[in-house]
């Protein structure tokens, strides 16, 4: 619990007040009108997360989406070593991650496979010059 508090005050310290609008502009359908104004700062936006069931140590899926769309790599990448390194995801479940970022490829995430040998197209090589 210790690592994931470092991660989230890391996290904080590295949001400013610009930042952190493009942060809410990002999640303001999971914001209720009138919420939005008392998040003030990193940590306040953590904890609104965190009481919204959007948060917790175990599932960051939801900030690493929204860090990806805010284009902030830098934060992004915290996030990810935190996953990979303290939680021990491994490769597998960090591609079944990716998949299920966004909530509405739940639902699809069974579906989505790598296709078999016989389904791969091949192409024929190229016609020689004569």
């Amino acid at each position: 619990m210790a690592e994931y508090r470092s991660l989230l005050e890391e996290l904080a310290q590295n949001i400013t007040a610009e930042d952190l609008e493009q942060l809410k502009s990002a999640c303001r359908e999971d914001i209720p009108s009138g919420e939005g104004d008392a998040i003030a700062t990193g940590h306040h936006w953590f904890a609104f997360l965190e009481r919204h069931s959007k948060l917790d140590r175990a599932n960051l899926s939801y900030i690493e989406h929204i860090f990806e769309i805010s284009r902030r790599p830098d934060l992004l990448t915290k996030v990810v070593q935190y996953r990979t390194q303290v939680l021990k995801i491994s490769e597998e479940d960090e591609v079944d991650t990716k998949l299920t970022r966004i909530p509405s490829a739940k639902k699809y995430k069974d579906i989505i496979r790598q296709p078999s040998e016989e389904e791969i197209i091949k192409l024929a090589p190229p016609p020689k010059k004569a």
